[in-house]
């Protein structure tokens, strides 16, 4: 009767590791790992979330969650043979298997849990109560990268990773938004885009107090105060806080004229410049009045222009 008991633990246990694969997929991906391959913001962003839901995973939930049967495939089977032993042994007393179900006194035998053995990684003696958790750790040591992308090749320290990745390829958006509908392919990128119909903004400055509804955008923020400059330009060597600033900058070197008008044909490297050149178009009167001088322009950013010379005149003359 005892180990018909133990069975159905087991089995149960078993279910239940299968269920706990079904609701949580391996969620840990870093930007490092994948921002140079992404072309639109939408990926880089979830990217960059998945590495804040990877750092905020507990030992306990990497114990918790089970290895689908292709990541078995790749580690071998000893895992799952060691999970299962060690859950026999966490349950079942030490007379479990006697033929009467009860201790020597007469009584029924007591379940003494026996304590899981416990794994550790040699690098940083982390520990883990399953030993295939504790193989999947140790590939951020050894930068191992088993599951592989058969579109385009790139390699993944874990499936969950590589299934990701594939919606890529596949154009798969599982993720809706409840208030408009929109679909994503990850789970963070929904969760921050949910942050526009809520307006949380989780991530705070520690400098200044500012919140923020991404990641990525407090980053940025904090580069004010912390004065760094990580992109570069490969031309001139000239440095910048945000990537969208250098690839600005560098069209002056490709001399690259994107933005053509309309009216008279001349060509500008970005949106802003042909936005003020297409004023003198459609703004036929001169309405920026220099109070000074009475002097008049159709644009305000010649009327400050003019300003501030006339300013750096009267001091002079002072």
């Amino acid at each position: 009767m005892k180990e018909e008991e133990g069975d159905i633990t087991v089995k149960g246990e078993e279910e239940a590791f299968r269920m706990k694969e079904e609701e949580e997929e391996a969620i840990s991906i870093t930007l490092e790992e994948e921002k140079e391959h992404f072309r639109v913001e939408e990926e880089v962003d979830a990217f960059r979330m998945k590495k804040e839901e990877e750092e905020a995973i507990t030992s306990k939930e990497e114990e918790d969650v089970t290895l689908n049967k292709e990541e078995e495939d790749v580690l071998g089977d000893e895992g799952e043979d060691e999970e299962t032993e060690d859950l026999i042994n966490t349950r079942e007393g030490p007379d479990s298997h006697s033929d009467s179900g009860k201790s020597p006194s007469g009584g029924p035998d007591p379940v003494t849990p026996k304590p899981a053995r416990q794994h550790h990684c040699s690098q940083c003696e982390k520990r883990f109560s399953l030993s295939w958790a504790l193989k999947r750790h140790e590939r951020t040591h050894t930068g191992e990268r088993p599951f592989q992308c058969s579109q385009c090749g790139k390699s993944f320290t874990l499936l969950g990773n590589l299934r990701e990745h594939k919606r890529i390829h596949s154009g798969e958006k599982p993720y809706n938004c409840s208030q408009c509908g929109k679909c994503f392919a990850w789970s963070g990128s929904l969760k921050q885009h949910e942050r526009i119909h809520t307006g949380e903004k989780p991530f705070q400055c520690s400098q200044c107090g500012k919140h923020f509804a991404r990641l990525r955008s407090l980053e940025e923020h904090e580069r004010i105060h912390t004065g760094e400059k990580p992109f570069q330009c490969s031309q001139c060597g000239k440095r910048f806080t945000q990537l969208g600033t250098l690839k600005e900058h560098e069209t002056t070197h490709a001399q690259e004229k994107l933005y053509q008008c309309s009216q008279c044909g001349k060509s500008f490297i970005n949106l802003r410049h042909l936005n003020k050149h297409a004023r003198i178009h459609t703004q036929k009167e001169k309405t920026y009045h220099c109070s000074q001088c009475g002097k008049t322009f159709s644009q305000s950013e010649d009327l400050k222009s003019h300003e501030r010379i006339e300013r750096l005149c009267s001091d002079l003359c002072f």
